[in-house]
């Protein structure tokens, strides 16, 4: 869990991934869906079912799609109902954020969102992840206490059966019989770099 006062914060997309960022050190995990989008709102099974299997915080991305961060008024009305869900749903905290369309935060709606999301504490989200590579970096020219990644590998599927001819999706796919789940050792290893900074 958190030492030093540094918080870490894994981007998980399934029950494995969650378990494996708690195991690896994890202080908190931000749950999505779509991660090959960016994140969006996971499922309410997904959250509680998770909830069932780790003890740390579970914040909830609130993006009702992929793409930009510039909302109409029908996906605010979905994320505030988003929102209202995860509440009832158990959520520790949110995630979410916006832009104008020059690219600014979107003040005007995010302060909406807040409103919607009190009492629970809330993280903006609109950037990259962290790795092995840029942590010591960031946290020296920053001085940040918390930090958010995905800390993902690939894993080969167990399924025993696997037809080449038929794809899933789209040529963007992610690869049907791989997966990316967190990795315990990543986890682990961002952890050690980033406590030995502060």
């Amino acid at each position: 869990m958190a030492t030093s006062g540094l918080l870490m914060e894994v981007c998980v997309d399934s029950v494995e991934s969650a378990i494996n960022a708690e195991r690896g050190g994890a202080s908190r995990i931000e749950l999505c869906s779509s991660l090959m989008e960016g994140g969006t709102t996971p499922s309410l099974g997904l959250l509680q079912v998770i909830k069932k299997y780790v003890e740390i915080p579970v914040f909830v991305m609130i993006r009702p799609r992929g793409g930009d961060f510039l909302y109409s008024d029908q996906e605010m009305e979905v994320m505030k109902t988003d929102i209202k869900l995860a509440k009832s749903s158990r959520a520790d905290g949110l995630v979410f954020g916006a832009l104008t369309e020059d690219g600014r935060v979107d003040t005007a709606v995010c302060m909406e969102l807040l409103a919607a999301a009190r009492p629970l504490p809330v993280t903006f989200h609109r950037g990259g992840g962290i790795t092995e590579r840029n942590v010591m970096r960031i946290l020296e020219g920053s001085g940040a206490q918390e930090f958010h990644c995905s800390a993902r590998s690939s894993r080969d599927s167990a399924m025993k059966f696997r037809n080449a001819g038929v794809g899933m999706a789209a040529p963007m796919a992610a690869p049907e019989y791989s997966m990316k789940v967190a990795d315990v050792n990543r986890v682990r290893a961002l952890n050690a770099i980033a406590k030995n900074m502060v």
